[in-house]
Formats: C-alpha cells, sequence, structure tokens
C-alpha cells in the first residue's frame, strides 16, 4: 500500500462509507469548517448561477480540506461539499420536518441539481479540484404520498439537503435522474480514485 495517509476532513457518514466500501484506509476528521461564513463572505462575480452554486460547493470543500491540511500537513486531505438549487434558490438541510415537507413541495414535480465540489490538500494548499453537478426530476407525487413518505423516513428525512437519501424509499420521488449515482451522493468517486492513484494515496 501507499505511504501516504489519507484524511477525509468530514463527519459525513455516508462519505465515510463510501471510502471504506471501496476499501480505502483512512482517518475522518471534522473541519469544524463555519459553513455559513463562508457561504455569507463569498462573492458571486460575473458567474451564471449555477457556476455560482459549482464555485460555492467548491470554496465549501476547499475551506474543510484547508482547515484539515493545516493540522496535518503530511496527509493527504480530501474535502467536498454539496449543494442542492431549485429554480434561483439554494437550498441547506431542513431544520425541521414542517421545513422538510415544504422544500419537498417546492421539489415536486421540478428538476432541481446537487453541486459537489471536490478537492484533496497537501501541506495547507490545494493539490487538486473537481466540480460535477447531477440533475434530479421530482414527480409529481400526490399529498397523501407526502404524508406517508415523512411518516416512513421520520427525522431522517432532515439529514439530506435534498431531504431524501436515494438508497431507500427516497427512491420513489423521482421520474429521472441525469447524473453520477456517487456524485448525488456528495462524493463523485470516480474522478476521486484516479486522482488518488495519481498522487500514490492508493495503489495503482
Amino acid at each position: 500500500m501507499a505511504e501516504t495517509k489519507l484524511i477525509l476532513a468530514s463527519a459525513s457518514a455516508v462519505r465515510r462509507k463510501l471510502l471504506e466500501d471501496a476499501g480505502l484506509e483512512f482517518e475522518a476528521v471534522d473541519s469544524q469548517a463555519d459553513e455559513d461564513a463562508i457561504k455569507q463572505g463569498f462573492a458571486v462575480g460575473d458567474l451564471t448561477p449555477d457556476e455560482a452554486t459549482d464555485a460555492l460547493a467548491l470554496k465549501l470543500a476547499e475551506e474543510k480540506a484547508l482547515a484539515v491540511s493545516a493540522r496535518f500537513p503530511a496527509a493527504l486531505v480530501i474535502g467536498a461539499d454539496q449543494i442542492l438549487s431549485c429554480g434561483a434558490k439554494r437550498y441547506d438541510k431542513p431544520k425541521s420536518m414542517s421545513e422538510a415537507r415544504a422544500n419537498l413541495m417546492e421539489f415536486r414535480g421540478r428538476p432541481h441539481i446537487l453541486h459537489s465540489g471536490l478537492v484533496l490538500a497537501k501541506e495547507g494548499r490545494i493539490v487538486w479540484r473537481h466540480t460535477a453537478r447531477a440533475t434530479l426530476t421530482m414527480r409529481d407525487f400526490s399529498d397523501a404520498y407526502l404524508d406517508h413518505y415523512l411518516g416512513e423516513v421520520g427525522s431522517m428525512v432532515m439529514k439530506s439537503v435534498g431531504c431524501y437519501q436515494l438508497e431507500g424509499p427516497g427512491v420513489q420521488l423521482f421520474e429521472k435522474i441525469e447524473g453520477d449515482y456517487f456524485s448525488i451522493l456528495g462524493l463523485p468517486m470516480l474522478p476521486l480514485l484516479s486522482e488518488l492513484r495519481a498522487q500514490g494515496a492508493v495503489m495503482p
């Protein structure tokens, strides 16, 4: 095995499981980055709304990776983040069941985009960047199904920005999905693994 220490700068159980299932040896360290402050200080510039959301997801991933890299400079640090946009609006994880219900009603019958930012950092600097988008279209489900879904998943609905897990009952919300499965889960694995091989962090 390669000798480079690998760290995931995230407390995300989903991202951790993806790396574990791929057979990688790594440590997970919470970056403790202030995401709200990063979002508030982000300048859009001349970017389109989708480009700006891509850039913000990348910025969040960078700040997470750099915060952990400052503590472990010799390690190769994975930073990742994901933002959901629907129309001109960006969404955070719902803080209550009522907010989750309201968000799902806004998503219903419409496409939304998951913007993923992914970076690698070493010795306090970013050495690789990647962005990915996935477009998911929810079906025009009934109010009765929405009630059933929320009753079935309970507080788990607040664990993801889109109020669903595709690997569970959430898949029933959709009529069309365009994009890489791993990107939808918030960690584009294939480009990440390719770069980890190039960096000598995993076997070529």
